[in-house]
């Protein structure tokens, strides 16, 4: 049975609402249609945007996958909002996956095998299935459609080491990392999935700051869901993820935010979506549809008049399962980091723009980093690079983004000229020129390659 298939009481109540008189989304293009809880939303209440037979998806239905975090948020809110049903995929189903290692499953089997067609990815997974390294060698090409979000992940320490100077800059991390190894233990650092985002996140910052954490700290792989029970009984000094659950470990006083990932590269790249090759290419308009469905929910996410409704839906226990008092405040800027605080919504989650422009255009040049960083770490041979451009260009379809981004009617000034977005810098002062990617390499220090 479909998660979606009940309809609350609340929801229920938001929708008669909504049926009484005319609600507009707040910073969308055009007049979505109503809200709608149901997997199937009634043709009547969602009208199609373009009803023009040759402009028509191939088909009404895709299975998406998602994991609850606030990337996710664009693809719950296309669904709740009837977004989907507006650009004529009434039946697109999002599919809440166990962990990272199951949404890669269940896109190698395809919706055909009873998996999803695509949806959310930290990066450079989408890569990764491409060339079969995290499927078994059995290559299952993607194409990269959108960036989701930036910002809103952080990383979260056990309060055990509260006063210990790990903050964005560690202070004496040399005396600190040497009495553990002196008690025999080491920093035990987690994160969701191994050679991906939230793991590049964490390593960045221990090497930031001078600690290799390949040699002075543990590193493990943790589903999101067991984040706070095992910080809780002691099992990880520090874990990486994707906001609610950062914030709910301070919330629940097990542990403080040493940095936040907008602290350590502000408007970074954050989850994606992509999908199949093989989908794509036979449904391109289809493609289109839910690409601007998705784009039009970013829009509707990134106005902050609308950030406590979006709260209240990420919250219900269909989608994250959470208070939605855990979700509010990091959406509006607002941390309490257990040390320290920040009140800045340009440090926030961000959907459509940031301080540097466009947030769902898929940069090359972010895709870059992503396969450098890979190399840096050793997780990709190093004749990487030399193949870097041409394996990125197969995998992301900024040009397909492009065209339903004209289509949607988005500004020409809000769609970026250029597939890079040029020099990156980092809390550490560190320049990563996507031109050059070699020099930021031997700029490192610390680096296994």
């Amino acid at each position: 049975m479909s998660i979606f298939s009940k309809v609350s009481r609340r929801r229920f109540i938001t929708i008669a609402a909504a049926s009484s008189s005319a609600v507009l989304l707040k910073g969308c293009l055009g007049n979505p249609p109503e809200t709608t809880s149901t997997t199937q939303p009634t043709t009547a209440a969602s009208p199609v945007a373009d009803s023009n037979p040759e402009a028509m998806p191939e088909v009404k239905t895709a299975k998406l996958g998602y994991l609850p975090i606030v990337e996710a948020a664009p693809l719950i809110v296309a669904k709740e909002k009837g977004l989907f049903a507006k650009y004529g995929m009434p039946d697109v189903e999002i599919s809440k996956q166990a962990n990272w290692g199951s949404a890669r499953d269940n896109v190698k089997i395809g919706s055909a095998g009873g998996g999803i067609d695509g949806g959310q990815w930290q990066m450079p997974m989408p890569y990764l299935i491409s060339e079969g390294i995290i499927t078994d060698n059995t290559k299952v090409p993607m194409y990269v459609l959108a960036q989701l979000n930036t910002q809103g992940n952080g990383i979260a320490i056990a309060n055990k080491h509260l006063g210990k100077g790990l903050s964005l800059k560690i202070g004496e991390q040399v005396a600190f990392f040497d009495k553990l190894k002196s008690e025999g233990s080491k920093f035990k650092a987690a994160y969701t999935f191994p050679k991906a985002n939230q793991e590049f996140w964490i390593r960045y910052w221990l090497a930031g700051n001078g600690v290799d954490p390949d040699q002075e700290v543990e590193l493990l792989t943790v589903p999101t869901a067991q984040t706070v029970a095992d910080m809780k009984r002691g099992a990880m000094d520090a874990f990486s993820t994707g906001d609610p659950w950062p914030y709910r470990i301070v919330a629940d006083k097990i542990g403080f935010i040493s940095a936040l990932t907008a602290e350590i590269w502000k408007n970074h790249p954050e989850e994606y979506l992509a999908m199949r090759k093989d989908w794509v290419d036979k449904h391109p308009k289809a493609t289109k549809a839910i690409l601007k469905a998705v784009m039009e929910a970013q829009q509707w996410c990134d106005n902050f008049d609308n950030r406590k409704e979006l709260a209240s839906i990420l919250s219900q226990r269909e989608y994250f399962g959470v208070p939605e008092a855990i979700l509010i405040d990091p959406l509006m800027g607002k941390y309490d980091l257990g040390e320290r605080s920040v009140n800045d919504r340009t440090m926030a989650t961000l959907y459509w723009k940031d301080e540097k422009g466009s947030v769902s255009y898929p940069y090359q040049s972010h895709d870059l980093w992503f396969l450098t960083e890979s190399v840096r770490w050793g997780f990709l041979p190093a004749d990487t690079l030399s193949k870097a451009k041409d394996l990125i260009k197969q995998v992301n379809r900024e040009d397909i983004w492009r065209e339903a981004a004209k289509e949607l009617g988005v500004a020409a000034a809000d769609i970026p000229s250029s597939t890079s977005r040029g020099v990156e810098e980092f809390f550490d002062g560190t320049r990563f020129d996507p031109e050059n990617p070699q020099a930021y390499l031997d700029s490192l220090k610390i680096k296994r390659v």
